[in-house]
This record gives structure tokens, sequence and C-alpha cells, in this order.
């Protein structure tokens, strides 16, 4: 179990804790349940960097600095799957053309202006909201939205015959969505009782799920399935729908 978790939080973030040599199909599926508790360390680092800051910044410089670090803490992985999949899905081409489009390490106008608009509405949404909600917020958006990726990952088809992302829908499994449901159940309650912020908390999982069926089905659509890259999609728009409804209550 520590070797999976492990595997997850070496991928999912630039969090070096040991030095790990097998990175087996079967070893990243089994990591895919503890997606919402790496979710949770991403979560806390940037409260820890909210409330050591906080006082001492103006909002905008603030909301800056947390979605920097983020992206640092992640190494960008999931910005990179979001702009690789705009310029895939809205390139206009044929399904094969698409899937060629989004494995090229080239990045398009689509991705780039999908990536500055996400980052934008994130240092929006971060500025605007109040610093009793914010801190609640920095925690439950990585942990919601890592949970969004899990149930892209088991309860939509992969798009390729092959890929990283392969490795996680074929070995994760349902017994993956059931455990990371139990653990986002128990970190939303955590929420609810550290940050006083339950309501908030259970509408923003509550969107975020009808999110992914709305967006899984949409790529799904045309790509016949999801691929690695639109698990790292899945996460940055889910992070922007967990920051709206905290705003919003």
């Amino acid at each position: 179990m520590l070797q999976d978790f492990l595997t997850g939080l070496q991928f999912l973030t630039r969090l070096k804790v040991s030095h790990q040599t097998n990175w087996s199909p079967e070893i990243f599926g089994r990591s895919v349940r503890y997606f919402p508790l790496i979710g949770a360390i991403i979560g806390l680092i940037l409260v820890a960097v909210n409330l050591f800051l906080g006082k001492h910044l103006p909002p905008n410089v603030l909301a800056v600095i947390l979605i920097t670090t983020e992206i640092v803490i992640t190494g960008g992985l999931h910005g990179d799957g979001l702009m690789d999949t705009a310029d895939g899905i809205f390139s206009g081409r044929n399904r094969e053309r698409m899937l060629e489009i989004m494995k090229d390490s080239r990045v398009g106008a689509n991705g780039v202006m999908a990536f500055c608009l996400i980052v934008l509405l994130k240092w929006s949404l971060l500025m605007d909201m109040t610093p009793s909600h914010l801190t609640a917020a920095l925690f439950i958006m990585p942990v919601v939205s890592r949970f969004a990726m899990v149930v892209g990952i088991t309860c939509f088809p992969y798009a390729r015959p092959d890929g990283m992302g392969k490795a996680f829908a074929q070995y994760a499994g349902k017994k993956a969505l059931f455990v990371a449901a139990l653990l986002t159940g128990a970190l939303v309650l955590l929420c609810a009782t550290v940050f006083l912020a339950g309501k908030p908390a259970l509408a923003a999982l509550a969107a975020v799920l009808v999110f992914i069926v709305l967006f899984g089905n949409y790529v799904k659509g045309i790509l016949g399935g999801l691929t690695g890259d639109t698990y790292g999609a899945i996460t940055e728009l889910s992070e922007v729908v967990v920051l709206f409804v905290f705003l919003i209550l």
C-alpha cells in the first residue's frame, strides 16, 4: 500500500521521497485509489503558504504565488494535459489526427489560450474569495479535482491502444473508485470539521461530479474515450469548478 501511494505521489507531484525503480503498469493502476489523498497533501501545502503569506501580501500577489506554488508542486503536469487536449479537440480534424496532435510535444495556439484563460480564471477567483473560504477552498480543491481524475480513469474507456494513461485505466478498476470515494468523503468531512466549510465542500464535490459526467461524455463523443492528457484537463477544469462554487457560496 505504501509503495502504491508513493508511486502516485511521485508521479502526480515533484515530491520525491524515495528512490523508485519499479514503475510497472500494475503499480500505476493501484496508485489511482490514493489520488485524493495526494490532493490533500497538495492542499495542505497551499494552505500553509496562504497562512504564512496571506497577512503580509496583497490579494493579487498572493493569488499569483498560490497558483505558481501548485504548478511547481505538480511540475505543470495537468496544465500540459489541458493544453494538449485543447490543441487536439479544437483542431477540427478527424479522431486519429486529434490523437496525433495531442501526442505532439509542441503546443499550439488553442493550448496556449486555454492555459492562459485557466490561470486568469484561477487568479480572479482566488483574489475575490473571502479569507475564511479561501483556506478551505485551497485544501479541498486538489482533493476533489484528483477524485474527478479517478472518476475519469475508472468510468470512461481509454481512447488509445497504448500510452502512459493506459496503465491507469487498465489496472485501476472499480475498487480504486470505491477507495478514492471513501477517502474523498473523509477529507470533505475533515474540511467541514477543521475549516467549517462543509456546505461549500459538499456543493463543490457535487458540481465536479456533474462536470466530469458532462465533460467525459463530450470528450468520449469526440475521441472515443479519454486519454492521459484529458485526465490532466479534467484536473485543471475541476479546480476552477471548485473555486467557482466556493466563491458563489
